[in-house]
């Protein structure tokens, strides 16, 4: 059983009268190891010298604070195997996806710290002769990241590399179900000799230490990625001192499948994404619209790819598709939500029950057929393997059941019609919309939502620019003498 450490200051510690907390492994229920409940007196210790550390690190030209995230890159490459082993044991996902997890972190820090020379201002024509306006772009200061458990790893560094690169310091709280990545991270963090409290670890419960980080007066932006619920609590948190937020919330993605698509691909593409990571990913598929004209032939199919998917222990098969669910709150609420639509008048059609007696949470690939749009699952986050498919009977209907929605991150589209493909991608109210292919976002794009998905993004310059502020500099000259 591992004990897992904060990093505070570049030091391994841990806080004096935490309690420890003990996470486990989602496929068996083994007790893996113990964090600590990091208290606000230990956070305040931790953000304090995050604060302390800013105005050098920022006084670093951008180039050599890149150098450290390649640094570390190269090390999380030396280390992919024994990473994506924890990522699996802790979280449940399939080990190839574990491993495309930690090298996808890898080559995010490297793309992060290539913005070092590309961090631009701008030149502002004034108004005035003689005058010259110039707009900078500088570091907030202190950045506080919480972490959900879905990508934990990866998270970590969609929030420390932009930071790092723009001359902030980080300090980040891992999520409770999910805290020996991070700290592997870390382990391996210490090894670049990064200058002391530039990124540190603060372990502990959301209650407790998230919102102590969330409502530190040395915090100057909380990020944070995870549940509505829980976004709103950080908010509020930080709203005491007007700390700036950014927010990536939950999602209820449609996919909308015309007459005309290459149902194969549809079908393939939406149970990649249906499946991937138990379907506990939110960015993707969570509602099908489906033209009425094709289907039961879009059904036929779906049900077929989702009914072959494999679940099960991802350390003991490498082949299957997916894993446990997170915790038995999660499968319990998937159920429920399966329960509740039958009862509405759904058809399970492939399904739709758990898998197996024994330790571990595993939900069957479901498929409901008969689902209409005022049915709770069409609008209610699901977060499991589970797809609901509604009919309907024109472009007009499809958009508007697509748009008739809280969240508003990712949507996809199927169809050969170029101009239909536009004028859906026009109208469609989401942040990100993906056309004959799977829900998942390059680093160089912008993730980000509308309406309760969340507030600003991240990736690429429009992201990495969420890490800065602007300075504007109105600058007279005056006569020659």
């Amino acid at each position: 059983m591992k004990t897992l450490q904060n990093y505070t200051n570049g030091e391994f510690s841990s806080p004096s009268g935490a309690e420890s907390v003990e996470y486990t492994n989602p496929a068996t229920g083994e007790v893996l190891g113990t964090f600590p409940d990091t208290p606000e007196n230990v956070v305040a210790e931790t953000t304090a010298a995050a604060r302390a550390a800013q105005p050098g690190w920022a006084a670093l030209p951008a180039v050599q604070r890149a150098g450290y995230l390649h640094q570390l890159a190269s090390l999380l490459r030396d280390h992919v195997e024994p990473l994506a082993r924890v990522i699996t044991a802790e979280q449940g996902k399939v080990l190839p996806l574990a491993r495309v997890e930690v090298s996808f972190t890898a080559d995010y820090l490297d793309y992060m710290g290539q913005w070092a020379r590309r961090i631009e201002g701008e030149i502002i024509e004034s108004d005035r002769p003689g005058e010259n306006i110039f707009l900078f772009r500088k570091p907030l200061g202190v950045v506080g990241g919480i972490l959900p458990w879905n990508f934990p790893f990866f998270l970590i560094a969609r929030k420390l590399a932009p930071a790092l690169v723009c001359g902030n310091t980080i300090v980040i709280k891992p999520s409770e179900e999910t805290p020996e990545n991070a700290f592997e991270f870390f382990e391996l963090l210490d090894q670049i000799d990064l200058p002391n409290g530039v990124a540190n670890l603060v372990n502990g419960l959301g209650a407790s230490t998230g919102k102590a980080l969330s409502s530190s007066p040395d915090i100057d932006m909380v990020s944070f990625t995870g549940s509505v619920e829980t976004g709103s609590k950080i908010m509020a948190a930080a709203a005491q001192h007007i700390t700036k937020v950014n927010l990536e919330l939950g999602g209820k993605a449609p996919a909308i499948v015309f007459h005309d698509a290459d149902l194969d691909l549809a079908v393939k593409a939406i149970t990649s994404s249906r499946v991937i990571n138990s379907g506990q990913v939110c960015n993707c598929a969570e509602r099908v619209y489906v033209d009425a004209r094709v289907a039961d032939a879009f059904s036929e199919k779906l049900v077929k790819a989702m009914a072959a998917t494999r679940c099960g222990n991802p350390l003991e098969d490498e082949t299957l598709d997916y894993g446990p669910m997170i915790n038995e709150a999660g499968f319990n609420k998937v159920d429920a939500m399966v329960s509740k639509a039958k009862g509405d008048g759904a058809e399970i059609l492939t399904g739709g029950s758990r898998i197996g007696d024994g330790p571990g949470f595993y939900y069957a690939p479901t498929v409901l057929g008969n689902c209409r749009q005022e049915m709770e699952v069409a609008h209610k986050e699901i977060f499991g393997p589970v797809i609901p498919v509604t009919p309907f009977e024109d472009f007009d209907q499809a958009m508007a059941y697509a748009n008739d929605c809280e969240f508003g991150l990712t949507s996809s589209i199927y169809t050969r019609d170029l101009n239909r493909a536009l004028t859906a991608c026009k109208q469609i109210q989401f942040g990100e919309t993906y056309v004959n292919r799977e829900n998942f976002e390059a680093m160089q794009g912008f993730h980000a939502g509308w309406r309760k998905s969340g507030i600003g993004g991240a990736d690429g310059k429009h992201g990495l620019y969420e890490y800065t502020q602007t300075q504007v500099v109105y600058m007279q000259a005056g006569e020659l003498g």
